[in-house]
């Protein structure tokens, strides 16, 4: 069932990439978008941007890993305007370490990619709750349907807040939540730009923040794209293990 369009959007993650992509097409007179990121002069210019197409902005640079940083700019943005729509975009993917030093890589990942995102909904669906009523768009990945030796830790983390938004969906929609889980293939991103290896169905990031307000619109509970890549990664989801270690082994890791 199609929602109402959004008036009041949060959005994580938002100095660049895909988050920057959502900020810029969802700003529209009448519209509060509340962003944060963790570079101030793009978060500042991706806010400029958004207020000179009409939207009223609330913007900070807010760790989001930072527990009680990201609660409070959540409650600031509801009480200027009840949040609608709040997208837990922010992430981090570092790559493959050295195996002495996967214990703090790991850490790192999950401390944005997982907690970042319990930091964001957590208190938006609280507040959501009470109102019986808004959304929440939690950005996985399609990297998140089997581990990868490539990016063990990030592949982890996206699995874990997939299955996470999954088991949300059904039983927030009966407090008037609805959620969907946005898994994105290869984006032109600052992220990818780093990937030193083919991508295959590699998307521009404006037509990948198309397709996710759509599905968002539109109360899909999964959105996956480009459709090659999901069909992809689902087949890797079922592949067998051994299959899978021969792959791994040919594989270019993430630098």
């Amino acid at each position: 069932m199609a929602l109402p369009p959004p008036r009041s959007i949060l959005i994580t993650g938002a100095s660049s990439g895909i988050g920057e992509a959502l900020a810029r097409r969802y700003a529209a007179p009448g519209v509060a978008l509340a962003l944060t990121g963790r570079d101030a002069a793009r978060l500042a210019a991706v806010a400029d941007a958004a207020r000179s197409r009409g939207a009223t902005v609330l913007a900070e640079t807010v760790d989001a890993a930072d527990r009680d940083a990201v609660a409070a700019f959540v409650a600031r943005a509801d009480a200027a305007a009840p949040l609608d729509l709040v997208i837990a975009n922010a992430g981090i993917g570092l790559g493959r370490p050295e195996p002495a030093g996967l214990d703090a890589h790991v850490r790192a990942t999950f401390a944005v990619n997982v907690d970042g995102v319990f930091n964001t909904i957590h208190p938006a669906i609280a507040l959501m709750a009470g109102r019986r009523h808004g959304q929440i768009g939690i950005v996985a990945s399609i990297a998140g349907y089997r581990g990868l030796a490539t990016a063990p830790a990030y592949a982890a983390s996206k699995a874990a807040v997939k299955a996470y938004g999954e088991g949300l969906r059904p039983w927030l929609s009966g407090h008037g939540i609805a959620v969907s889980v946005i898994n994105p293939g290869f984006v032109v991103t600052r992220m990818t730009a780093r990937n030193a290896f083919p991508m295959p169905f590699l998307m521009p990031v404006d037509k990948a923040a198309g397709i996710i307000a759509r599905g968002l619109a539109g109360n899909k509970g999964r959105i996956a794209f480009p459709w090659p890549m999901a069909v992809v990664g689902w087949l890797l989801a079922a592949a067998p293990q051994g299959l899978m270690d021969f792959v791994a082994a040919r594989l270019p890791a993430k630098r």
